[in-house]
């Protein structure tokens, strides 16, 4: 792939010269002058620089979604044309939160295993939005995952849903709040952890109308002591303090395991659908839809109904 196109699409991911530099180990002054020699042969402004960083005109957001589109092709042709010269067998590259590997991606993959003695697996643990990088990266092939509330549909990921669940609420054997049923106003008064707290970086996955202007103000809304992407580390952090963590409510019996309560709430709280995440563009490729079906059906046999 071009090599401008990739030093663009970095500083657009960094969004700084300096962090995409860095990266891309070649100096700054090397960096500024490439992007304006691609900027001079568009012949349109791509970046608004400010002393916080760079930010994409809507030339440059054109340009950055056709140029990570032609990545991820690039990447795959690569893939497809190293796997035919191997003829070695495909592993397996997907990912997941915390709870859907406890609940039954753990176990569908030792049985993938001993199905596929050759292949390489790589699965990798993380939030939604670390995953939804990963699968536009081309580094996973599907993830498992909350449906993305706002997310644009320049990503060209689709959302296969699979079940429905519920919102729980956890905090230490012995805590004020396990002694009878709370209200979410009485719960928000403890401290909260959370595992899910997104990064500055991942706001171009959603619509334009859903960015903030100023900085990290949306993906740091809400009041939270505690923020790790380790689950083990957040659930250390509840177990010894008086914090809650707010999670799926179908990790019950594996937080109970783990020393903690579920807090009864006496209101009706969040819904949220669970699913499958692919790019649209490789949803139909054999290997992938074999994948995505044995996924499906792990999570439907694990998991409670959609409806």
């Amino acid at each position: 792939m071009d090599k401008l196109l990739n030093q663009f699409l970095a500083v657009a991911e960094a969004g700084s010269f300096s962090a995409a530099a860095t990266a891309l180990f070649v100096t700054q002054p090397t960096l500024t002058f490439n992007m304006r020699k691609l900027e001079e042969t568009l012949g349109v402004q791509l970046f608004i620089r400010s002393p916080r960083g760079v930010e994409l005109t809507e030339y440059g957001e054109t340009l950055y979604q056709n140029a990570r589109l032609m990545r991820r092709l690039y990447d795959n042709t690569l893939s497809t044309l190293a796997h035919q010269r191997g003829r070695t067998e495909e592993g397996l590259r997907i990912g997941s939160g915390y709870s859907w590997w406890t609940l039954f991606i753990r176990d569908m993959v030792i049985e993938y295993a001993q199905r596929f003695d050759r292949a390489r697996i790589h699965v990798s643990l993380g939030n939604q939005l670390r995953c939804m990088d990963q699968l536009l990266s081309g580094d996973i092939s599907l993830f498992v995952a909350h449906e993305i509330e706002g997310l644009s549909r320049s990503t060209g990921a689709r959302f296969l849903p699979v079940s429905r669940v519920g919102q729980g609420y956890f905090t230490r054997q012995g805590h004020p709040l396990l002694a009878r049923p709370r209200s979410l106003m009485e719960i928000e008064t403890y401290p909260a952890v959370t595992s899910s707290l997104p990064e500055v970086r991942h706001q171009r996955f959603f619509e334009t109308w859903g960015r903030s202007t100023s900085g990290s103000a949306p993906f740091d809304q809400g009041q939270y002591a505690f923020a790790s992407n380790s689950m083990a580390a957040c659930l250390d952090y509840v177990a010894r303090s008086d914090a809650v963590i707010a999670h799926t409510e179908v990790m019950a019996a594996e937080f109970a395991r783990r020393g903690l309560g579920r807090i009864e709430v006496s209101e009706p709280t969040r819904q949220s659908l669970i699913g499958i995440y692919v790019l649209e563009e490789r949803a139909d490729e054999p290997r992938v839809a074999a994948l995505l079906e044995t996924v499906r059906r792990a999570a439907v046999a694990a998991l409670p109904p959609l409806d």
